[in-house]
């Protein structure tokens, strides 16, 4: 028996694909139905990695059909690889009078045209501060953060135990072959699998997909 997938609205996946960002359509379809699986276990949906909001789009309206609230962490000072000089740099998220990267005002601009601002809790710093400090269980963890090993460890180390039994960790950036791209979220994909806790629900392209097994039945 064949599944409907689960689809955005027209309206919001043009707010998705007018965002600033880096996830293509496909690994945003991919997220957006791991986001909505996910919300129906009636629990907060996490992502680390927020830069303008691209991929919060999704992620809160499939919190917002299920009543339950997104919640995204960054700095919003930029990753490694979004500095000066670097390949994913963009000269119009600088901020003119400190010199430094502040994706924070696009962020905010971003939810306010999807109509997505009060389905949203935006945590400002760095993720693993804002780890230590949580207290409640997820139904997803997008993990989409720093991509060196010292950041995508500590997201995964600080988010992962805060996932539900059947919630979904979700990896960006995940690439086996490194000629493709950075190690770093590929090993964290590698150790969760490792882990025995959960178990692999879909690939696209280098969004993966886990599902966290409950422990009474391994």
């Amino acid at each position: 028996m064949s599944v409907t997938p689960l689809t955005p609205k027209p309206e919001v996946l043009s707010a998705f694909e007018a965002a600033k960002g880096f996830m293509p359509a496909d690994e945003g379809l991919a997220l957006y139905e791991a986001a909505t699986r996910a919300a129906r276990l009636g629990l907060p949906l996490l992502e680390v990695g927020t830069y303008c909001g691209r991929s919060t789009i999704l992620l809160a309206d499939a919190a917002r059909a299920a009543g339950v609230t997104a919640v995204t962490v960054d700095h919003h000072r930029g990753s490694e690889e979004q500095q000066p000089g670097w390949e994913y740099h963009d000269p119009a998220v600088v901020d003119a009078e400190l010199g430094l990267m502040d994706t924070l005002p696009s962020f905010r601009r971003t939810l306010h045209r999807a109509g997505l601002e009060d389905h949203v809790l935006a945590l400002v710093g760095r993720s693993p501060q804002a780890a230590k400090l949580w207290g409640a269980p997820l139904g997803l963890v997008f993990v989409d953060g720093g991509h060196t090993d010292e950041h995508a460890t500590a997201d995964y180390e600080g988010w992962a135990p805060h996932l539900a039994v059947d919630g979904l960790l979700a990896i960006h950036d995940v690439f086996p072959d490194p000629a493709d791209g950075g190690q770093a979220p590929y090993r964290v994909y590698v150790r969760a699998l490792e882990s025995g806790e959960y178990d692999e629900v879909s690939v696209t392209r280098s969004l993966r997909v886990l599902r966290r097994r409950n422990p009474a039945a391994v």
